[in-house]
């Protein structure tokens, strides 16, 4: 049996959403913590548990995405609109960018902000503070990740954030936890060591990788890891998009040989966000990934804010159930 993620958001927080993805054939969901923490969360983590019981699910999954050393816009009061063509100023008087990104820039310099969706290219560097070109625009919000394609900043495995989190994860019935931009397998030791200091050594460690070099040291994660989850929003920000799919298909024939489990996520019915009909391009995305051996596939936007919620894990579901089908054929 395929597992069927979805990700927890506006979209399906009530009671009744939530059994209708349950009888979709939904196994678990997906909590950001990047946005909100799990006290925030109760009431909705509460009509998830009472969902699945009326459902008759039993041990329904909750995985919390924590925002560990992933690299992220501060808050905005309002939504910024970024031209095409148009100038930003990052830092000082600018774009909240964290405090580590500064001394990276420079002339030249390639910024990602929200999954890759907007593009700056850095102009000058002032003290406490950067200018760029947009190269790609839209609309941006708080909160929002930011990739230096190329570099590689190293930061703590998990924010003190995090770490308040993990202590009530037991407490909310969380049952795995998905790490960001996994880079070694030392990073996951270090990781499960914190888990088990803070009363959460029953939680599943979901690596996701989500950059070349955590590609490269698969092997070393392969052993520390639980699950693979195969990110593609920032590792397709990592390489040309073209050459994603050649590595999605070698993280997957990896996980095979090592007998590890492993997901795809990332855009996998982008389109339902706003259609009651996904893309043939994405039901093909899915059905391959599970003829590859996907232990699971997983949905973010499709149910957090998406129109259609219960209808994406429908499509979700038999589209998985039907590769399965073929692979026994």
């Amino acid at each position: 049996m395929t597992q069927i993620y979805g990700t927890f958001g506006p979209a399906c927080s009530k009671q009744e959403t939530l059994e209708a993805l349950f009888r979709n054939g939904l196994t678990g969901m997906r909590l950001n913590l990047s946005h909100v923490n799990l006290a925030d969360s109760a009431e909705m983590i509460s009509a998830y548990h009472a969902a699945a019981k009326v459902a008759g699910v039993e041990n329904p999954q909750l995985v919390i995405d924590t925002q560990g050393p992933e690299l992220r816009l501060g808050a905005l009061e309002t939504a910024v609109t970024l031209e095409n063509g148009g100038e930003v100023t990052l830092g000082e008087g600018g774009l909240p960018i964290p405090s580590v990104v500064l001394p990276e820039l420079e002339e030249g310099s390639e910024v990602l902000l929200d999954d890759g969706k907007i593009s700056l290219t850095v102009t000058a560097v002032h003290g406490n503070s950067a200018t760029a070109a947009v190269q790609r625009g839209g609309v941006l919000t708080g909160r929002k990740s930011v990739k230096l394609p190329g570099k590689t900043l190293r930061l703590p495995v998990l924010t003190e954030r995090d770490l308040q989190n993990i202590r009530h994860a037991a407490e909310f019935g969380v049952t795995g936890l998905l790490q960001p931009f996994v880079h070694s397998g030392e990073e996951l030791k270090e990781l499960k060591a914190i888990l088990a200091e803070n009363g959460a050594g029953h939680v599943q460690v979901f690596a996701k990788i989500e950059t070349l070099e955590g590609f490269a040291n698969l092997a070393s994660i392969l052993p520390e890891a639980d699950v693979i989850v195969i990110a593609r929003g920032d590792l397709g920000n990592d390489m040309p998009l073209w050459q994603l799919p050649a590595v999605q298909k070698d993280i997957a024939a990896a996980c095979r040989k090592a007998g590890k489990p492993f997901i795809v996520v990332t855009q996998m019915l982008a389109s339902m966000e706003h259609s009651a009909v996904p893309t043939r391009a994405e039901v093909s995305d899915i059905f391959n990934a599970v003829v590859d051996g996907a232990w699971g596939v997983m949905v973010t936007g499709e149910t957090a804010v998406g129109l259609y919620p219960a209808e994406v894990i429908r499509y979700l579901t038999n589209t998985a159930n039907e590769a399965r089908c073929w692979l026994e054929r």
